[in-house]
């Protein structure tokens, strides 16, 4: 806490845009209860919800990261995002939080060190790197920032250099947190830094700009004087989405697929997902996904929080099932456990998906660009038959260890 004097982040300035909150739009207390979609209070009924479900990489097949700028240069620089204008930095950051795994993945691309929290640490799917030759994430020291609510004091503990989030997420989706809990931890700490990218829906966001998976890469590229790596990986992502081309087919020939958040690993209810904009979409947009919820009366979870049962589905009666909610099994475990599940059910087992076999998991929400290309790569082979790989993993792995 501040004395008055110079705080313990003197050589990290923020800049004023904060002042007064003319850019924190709708700062309302928030929802206190969680949903799928969302960073805060876990979800006891989804199976990602389970820490220990998730493997954890070994430190020892990282190759060596450092959060020292490729750039020698020691000069102030500031770096603009919205909501929160520009921030001033007198140095480089060396340790950071992240809103989530979205952001998270970005510094891992960038080759950064991991953050030292992120909103769950569940959701946060490092096992996507095991795709990538010798990159890992070790997530055992990593902390959840959201631990039945938002602690302020966690964020003196964690003694960031910077807090890669939307404050306006923070103050709208946890009661308790007021702009002047955010100032505190500006100045007291470290600068807040971000927007949130992964989906479209929030009232509160409605009145500034949203950016894109790569807009966003490139505005932690500039934070961290790491634009080198950014461009180099801007050029592979330019490169899988030309590989992406042919895989793809006429809408005609594309399947209806439904895009569904499963409650439990037996179930009977799924919270209803129409594919829309926001960096946690990127990969079914980039596939020209056919939406079979997108033509019913189904309201999208984000619009009204409600759930639909297996008879609702059974209406629809996609062609295709895409689940939600279990990236934490491998494609072994999810069938053994849910799909034979749905195969058992007098009722699930009438769908056509699941009588032709094609229930798979969806891909998390929170995808940087690697993490994308992974999830990316993974649904083309599951719903067009690709049975190729898209992308250069080699490549990848050389600008995260940077050899450009």
């Amino acid at each position: 806490m501040s004395d008055g004097g110079p705080t313990r982040r003197e050589w990290l300035r923020y800049g004023s845009a904060l002042v007064g909150g003319g850019l924190l739009a709708g700062c309302s207390e928030g929802e206190s209860t969680d949903t799928p979609a969302d960073g805060g209070a876990d979800q006891t009924a989804t199976p990602t919800d389970t820490p220990t479900a998730e493997p954890t990489a070994t430190p020892t097949d990282t190759p060596e990261r450092t959060a020292t700028a490729d750039s020698a240069a020691e000069t102030p620089y500031s770096v603009s995002i919205e909501p929160v204008g520009s921030v001033e930095f007198e140095s480089v950051p060396e340790t950071w939080v992240a809103n989530n795994g979205s952001w998270a993945d970005m510094g891992i691309a960038l080759g950064l060190e991991p953050p030292k929290g992120v909103w769950l640490t569940n959701r946060y799917h490092t096992q996507y790197y095991d795709e990538i030759p010798g990159v890992s994430v070790d997530k055992s020291d990593m902390v959840s920032l959201y631990q039945d609510g938002v602690s302020k004091e966690l964020f003196f503990e964690l003694d960031a250099d910077v807090h890669v989030f939307d404050p306006n997420f923070l103050m709208n989706r946890f009661k308790g947190w007021e702009e002047s809990d955010v100032a505190e931890i500006r100045e007291e700490v470290a600068p807040i830094f971000g927007n949130c990218i992964y989906a479209q829906h929030y009232p509160w966001h409605s009145d500034y700009r949203y950016y894109t998976l790569m807009e966003g890469f490139e505005k932690l590229a500039q934070v961290f004087k790491r634009t080198d790596r950014y461009e180099a990986f801007e050029a592979v992502h330019d490169e899988f989405q030309s590989n992406l081309a042919p895989v793809v087919p006429n809408q005609g020939e594309r399947p209806a697929v439904a895009v569904l958040w499963g409650v439990g690993n037996e179930p009977e209810q799924y919270y209803p997902y129409v594919v829309g904009e926001g960096s946690g979409f990127k990969h079914l947009r980039d596939l020209k996904v056919r939406d079979a919820l997108a033509s019913t009366d189904i309201k999208d979870f984000h619009g009204s929080r409600a759930a639909i049962d297996l008879e609702t589905l059974l209406e629809v009666d996609p062609e295709v099932l895409m689940l939600r909610g279990y990236e934490a099994m491998d494609a072994g475990k999810f069938q053994d456990t849910v799909v034979s599940f749905l195969e058992d059910h007098q009722t699930a087992s009438a769908l056509t998906a699941v009588q032709n076999g094609d229930v798979y998991r969806a891909g998390g929400l929170y995808q940087g660009p690697i993490t994308n290309m992974v999830l990316t790569e993974r649904t083309a082979n599951q719903l067009y038959g690709a049975d190729a790989e898209l992308f250069d993993r080699e490549r990848v792995a050389e600008i995260v260890a940077g050899d450009l």
